[in-house]
């Protein structure tokens, strides 16, 4: 039996703490997982729905965006993954009784834990203007109500469309062509508020805005750099990967300001010497940087090379520009400079350096850390100057790595979910459905925030996510919200957007990825892409969780029909009917995809092209990849402030919360902490368990504000500090984003902790 949700929101701020571990996974990582899964499935529906996870005739898993390997274990998946399949198969049930004893009122005072911990939607709700209660409403009037609320705006650009990573590519394909058949490229997406910066910089350098390699360069790597990401927390399944490559002989490297438990020591539990041994040590190396200094490390490391002539001169002179200016710029790296921004010793540097030259094939993988900086793009391109210099990009075992969250998100971006679409994918766009697509560019998360706030955009459609909980500044994002005239989510269970409303509101439940999608032509399945750019099949097999929800695809169509019409353009209930014609059109719209059906046919589906890591060619604008010699930065911070990066828990998979504890970190039964080192809590005077608000500072003499934190000693990086979010999402203003990418910049934030006495609530 599937046990209850809880009735009452717990306290999250009076956690239990003991020592951080040094290992991940194992056997409690294993128990972990199926005492999670039968809360919420039963024994039964656990069983008939783990083995399908990752599996070839099976579903791709809702949570992170980790390939699979070509051959695959029977347990395909991790910890995390099986928590994000659990409460999506859920037995839990949100119906209109629930809604009828909830008003919203109470809802917005409850916690992102307890709304979701509620189970599925069931059927469609409305709230109306003035109301404090949702409504059942009928599938009809609620793709009326939102059809004639668009055709009443006086532009289309008063419309936004956001778009979460968990959609399928047919699903995006129509969505943006919904958009833009209406007349806009407001195309949001929780790629602006992650890896914007990645695709920024490697569009910049290399001329493809994705990662250039597969799994099996990861295998044949001689180094591996992992900076600034977690994978034991937020990628587990990268840990087997990582296991492999040290097996094939890699040596790994991690830049981090906090030691993770994953990278020290994995334990396997898909073998015995991870379920009953030590497992694998992975790290050989831990670079324990500073906040913010990871471009001052790599530019340090590029003076390095060019200084011992360690440089790939023949891959330069053929394939780059640029090197003359940029190498000028890094024979000036000042090394007080460089040791200031990144508190690590020369010692270090120099260590890695060792292992750089003594590594054939090199990969840089790279998560948040890096990329939610005000610097995150000239830090990007620091990274790829770094592989240039010795041809590490374009041959087997190297290359760039961004490692992306969402299980779709990179599909979503390939599927034209951009508010700054290429001319030509707009050229194929009207080629294939003859009508003229907007070509002016369209609201990004940031800029979308700030026109609802400003009264310039009037309707807010979410396609998945959690809008409020992943935004920044949370008070201006709620204020946003409730400026709109309609606020529109496609959702599978209850999250805080729901309760943060327009004028009026409506809820519309879909299928998730593991249940079965049956339309007019038959049974469906979709396709996503990894974050390797393999694209392959996705079929749910259970059944649906209500017999009122309709598929993501279904949606978009019966929303196109009730707002268009008979539409001469697009054959919207064709498409509704039978996926593989949506497949038909992409296949003549997205480079890479054409006859997409046959491709994805095969059993593991197929890997798009990418002209670097296959013909070491460079769609630059000029033709080559590109050196760049943008100067060092790194944050400032004033005496007795440290520099927060806001980050997940491990009960935690991007905004939405499975448990309230951190069990690599030590924190159990709370999420309420700020992590400082003993070092800076002792100068500020702060012991270990007492209380305090953090004040965030900025430069315009404004203050943010989040309140009753427990101080957790924690062996962090010296003058920095971490908390999760979206708790301190608050602290981030929305004008604090990272050039060119205008991504939040949640990973340096100045902030001071006021001491405060407990008080325990939700």
């Amino acid at each position: 039996m599937a046990a209850k949700p809880p009735a009452d929101d717990p306290v999250q701020d009076a956690p239990d703490v003991t020592a951080p571990q040094h290992a991940a996974a194992g056997l409690p990582a294993v128990a972990h997982t199926l005492r999670m899964a039968q809360q919420q499935m039963g024994v039964r529906r656990t069983a008939l729905t783990l083995l399908k996870v990752n599996q070839k005739d099976g579903f791709d898993c809702p949570g992170c965006a980790w390939p699979e390997p070509e051959h695959r274990h029977k347990a395909e998946f991790c910890e995390n993954g099986a928590k994000a399949v659990a409460e999506e198969a859920t037995l839990r049930r949100v119906t209109p009784d629930f809604f009828a004893a909830h008003p919203v009122s109470d809802l917005a005072r409850r916690s992102g834990y307890w709304l979701g911990q509620q189970g599925r939607l069931t059927q469609p709700m409305y709230l109306a203007e003035g109301s404090d209660h949702y409504e059942p409403v009928p599938w009809e009037r609620a793709f009326d109500i939102v059809a004639e609320e668009l055709r009443a705006l006086a532009s289309p650009d008063e419309a936004v469309f956001y778009t979460s990573g968990r959609t399928s590519n047919e699903a995006a394909f129509l969505y943006q062509l919904f958009a833009r058949r209406l007349g806009t490229n407001n195309l949001p997406d929780c790629s602006n508020m992650c890896h914007e910066s990645s695709g920024s910089a490697l569009t910049e350098t290399i001329g493809v805005g994705k990662g250039s390699v597969l799994l099996e360069d990861l295998y044949r790597s001689e180094l591996i750099i992992v900076a600034g990401q977690n994978p034991g927390t937020n990628h587990p399944r990268m840990l087997s990967a990582l296991e492999k490559a040290k097996q094939q002989g890699a040596r790994i490297v991690t830049v981090n300001p906090l030691p993770e438990a994953g990278m020290e020591r994995f334990k396997n539990p898909q073998n015995a010497r991870g379920l009953a041994g030590s497992g694998t040590a992975l790290a050989d190396l831990f670079l324990q940087i500073r906040l913010g200094g990871d471009q001052a490390l790599f530019r340090a490391l590029n003076r390095l090379l060019i200084e011992a002539d360690a440089v790939d001169r023949p891959f330069i002179d053929e394939h780059t520009h640029g090197y003359e200016d940029f190498a000028a710029a890094a024979r000036t790296a000042d090394w007080d400079e460089v040791l200031r921004a990144t508190g690590l010793e020369r010692a270090e540097i120099d260590r890695l350096l060792a292992m750089v030259l003594e590594a054939k094939s090199v990969v840089v993988c790279w998560a948040m850390g890096l990329t939610q900086h005000k610097h995150a793009v000239p830090t990007i391109k620091e990274v790829v100057n770094f592989l240039l210099l010795r041809g590490n990009i374009g041959r087997p075992g190297a290359g760039v790595c961004p490692v992306r969250g969402h299980s779709n998100v990179q599909g979503d971006r390939t599927m034209g979910i951009f508010e700054r679409p290429a001319p030509a994918f707009l050229d194929a766009l009207e080629k294939e459905f003859g009508f003229a697509p907007p070509r002016e560019h369209g609201l990004d998360v940031v800029r979308a925030i700030r026109a609802l706030r400003d009264g310039t955009a009037k309707v807010f459609f979410a396609m998945g996510g959690n809008f409020v909980a992943a935004s920044p500044d949370t008070g201006v994002t709620e204020a946003a919200m409730r400026n709109a005239a309609l606020t529109v989510h496609v959702s599978t269970k209850l999250n805080r957007s729901h309760v943060i409303t327009g004028s009026r509101a409506l809820i519309l439940p879909t299928l998730g990825r593991t249940e079965k999608d049956v339309q007019a032509g038959g049974e469906q399945f979709v396709t996503v892409e990894d974050s390797m750019g393999m694209v392959h099949a996705s079929r749910g097999g259970l059944r649906p969780a209500s017999p009122h929800l309709l598929s993501e695809p279904a949606i978009v169509c019966r929303l196109a029909r009730a707002t268009f019409g008979d539409d001469p353009a697009v054959p919207w209930a064709a498409l509704e009917a039978d996926y593989g014609l949506v497949r038909d059109r992409i296949s003549r719209v997205v480079p890479g995809f054409d006859d997409f059906n046959t491709k994805v046919a095969h059993p593991g589906g197929f890997t798009l092209p990418h002209a670097p890591r296959d013909t070491r060619s460079f769609p630059t604008a000029t033709g080559k990849a590109n050196f760049t010699a943008a100067p060092v930065e790194y944050p400032a911070v004033p005496e007795g402030r440290l520099l927060l990066q806001t980050l997940r828990s491990h009960d935690q998979y991007n905004t939405t919360i499975y448990g309230l504890d951190d069990r690599y970190r030590g924190i159990k039964g709370g999420r309420r902490v700020v992590l400082v080192n003993p070092g800076d809590a002792a100068a500020l005077g702060l012991a270990d368990g007492s209380y305090a608000d953090l004040v965030s500072e900025w430069t315009d003499g404004t203050e943010r504000r989040a309140d009753g934190f427990r101080v957790v000693h924690y062996p962090t990086t010296r003058g920095c500090a971490a908390a999760y979010y979206p708790e301190t999402n608050v602290l981030v203003p929305l004008d604090h984003t990272a050039d060119t990418s205008n991504t939040p910049a949640s990973k340096s934030i100045v902030i001071r902790l006021e001491p405060t006495d407990p008080v325990h609530g939700s």
